[in-house]
């Protein structure tokens, strides 16, 4: 018999045991130490868990509930995320090993997310809509959808999971979370702070597990009203299919190959650490991380040298140490993907500047060294597909049409960076670039109040801002007739 402590799901209110009986263990990838057991769940669960979540949502103590009230308790669960903000950080810093100086960083400001959706919860509103006569009144109302599935990675579980569990909670739904396998243990905690914050038994549920086992029969599920999916392009595309097929919404945020763009008049000191931050932050796991680099070539030496030592002083260790700037990547298969695309660079031509080698950060576990690869082509693997780990691909360009074209030569569109201190190249650069996002003289910029959205392969639907709320409720046009009067004319259409 095992010592390691268990985690069940959280279904209803309460820690339940999985109906197999079975688990699975979960490892620190700093150290391979095995932190604990979750429960593995399956179609069984998933149904409990739905079954949770309508049931609280047809209940009148919630449904009857007022958007002014929902806003309170929205704000009461962002206060207890900040009252818990080092328990929280520290078990996603041992599950994924994401630094605690930047978990403490997201942990600050993910209340933020909750305050947000609090004070937009009694501003979700229709509006009446003029008509040629003016005895029928035509209005408009936003109603929750019911029940909403999220299902959610394991680079940044508490961020991504408040992306769609706050949008969802301040419209109305309920929700079951299906975490990732790697990263159980943050969102069962969450689960528990929605409870103490007063959200209704079933609001909130949560089912530990696999995705071909727990994820697909969330997705399949009949009562499901909508997904909301952040992960691979691959898994994102089964997922549209099969909600497409059933006419109900998902929202997905997939992958990305980003541009990270320096112009010749950039200040290329900032714009080095730009790419640095965009590439080597999080050990580039980061579906937004500006893994093809490209520097107009009156200053590409100058920022590959800049890249390139600033890369080889990185500091790699323990993600618990304030010091470290460089962590593990989340579990085994992970780093062996990332050799092996590097590996792949190697036999497509490209050169290996420094990095290139996976090491064990001197804990044991699941580290790589960051890279920079150079002799690279926009046609090369290496360059076109999603790595998700710290390499970086630097290519010379010689005009702002040949870049444009670069850029866009992908099939993702999440993001994208421009380095100039010209500002009409500036806006010329974001109206052209195909991604959902565009930083200009910064990266990895964040806010709840911001919307975002992927183009092409990298997603569909919004997240984070107003715009949300339209992914999270469902519009109905209500049409009444003023008058007493019997129909002039049964047989044609009144507007």
């Amino acid at each position: 018999m095992s010592d390691l402590e268990q985690l069940h799901h959280f279904i209803g209110g309460e820690h339940v045991a999985p109906k197999s009986g079975e688990y699975f263990e979960s490892t620190n990838p700093a150290t391979r130490e095995t932190l604990y057991q979750a429960a593995r769940g399956n179609t069984a669960d998933i149904e409990r868990a739905v079954a949770a979540a309508k049931t609280a949502f047809d209940d009148p103590r919630w449904r009857d509930l007022s958007q002014a009230r929902r806003g309170h308790l929205l704000r009461r669960l962002g206060d207890l995320i900040a009252e818990n903000a080092e328990e929280l950080a520290r078990m996603e810093v041992v599950d994924n090993g994401k630094l605690l100086r930047e978990m403490r960083g997201q942990l600050a400001t993910l209340p933020e997310y909750y305050y947000y959706y609090a004070g937009l919860a009694d501003k979700i509103q229709g509006d009446v809509v003029p008509t040629s006569d003016r005895r029928v009144l035509n209005y408009t109302s936003r109603e929750p959808l019911g029940v909403v599935g999220a299902i959610t990675p394991w680079n940044s579980p508490l961020t991504l999971t408040t992306s769609k569990l706050a949008p969802a909670l301040c419209a109305g739904n309920t929700v079951v979370v299906k975490p990732s396998e790697y990263t159980s243990r943050s969102a069962l905690r969450l689960a528990e702070l929605t409870l103490e914050a007063g959200f209704p038994a079933g609001a909130v549920n949560v089912v530990t597990g696999f995705g071909a086992e727990a994820g697909q029969a969330l997705v399949d599920h009949p009562d499901l009203a909508k997904i909301s999916f952040t992960g691979s392009t691959a898994t994102g595309a089964r997922i549209a299919a099969a909600t497409a097929s059933r006419f109900i919404g998902s929202t997905l945020e997939l992958g990305g190959k980003s541009p990270n763009i320096v112009f010749e008049d950039a200040n290329v000191a900032n714009a080095a650490m730009g790419v640095v931050a965009g590439i080597f932050a999080a050990a580039g796991q980061t579906c937004i991380a500006g893994s093809r680099v490209f520097a107009h070539r009156a200053v590409y030496d100058e920022l590959l040298e800049r890249v390139t030592e600033r890369a080889k002083t990185i500091r790699i260790g323990d993600p618990l140490d304030d010091a470290t700037e460089l962590g593990p990547l989340a579990f085994a298969d992970q780093r062996d993907k990332v050799a092996g695309y590097v590996d792949l660079g190697r036999s497509e031509g490209a050169r290996v500047v420094t990095g290139g080698r996976a090491c064990d950060g001197g804990l044991g576990g699941y580290f790589y060294e960051p890279t920079v690869l150079v002799d690279v082509d926009n046609d090369m693997r290496v360059v076109r597909e999603e790595i998700f780990g710290p390499v970086a691909a630097i290519m010379p360009f010689e005009t702002e049409e040949e870049v444009i074209r670069l850029a866009n030569d992908t099939d993702y569109g999440l993001a994208a960076g421009v380095w100039t201190t010209n500002l009409s190249r500036a806006h010329r650069m974001a109206s052209r670039l195909e991604a959902g996002t565009v930083w200009v003289n910064t990266y990895r910029a964040m806010s709840p109040m911001s919307p975002r959205q992927g183009f092409k392969s990298s997603g569909v639907g919004i997240e984070h801002g107003t715009e949300t709320i339209k992914e999270y409720t469902r519009l109905k046009s209500v049409w009444i007739n003023t008058s007493e009067d019997p129909v002039a004319d049964p047989f044609t259409m009144r507007s």
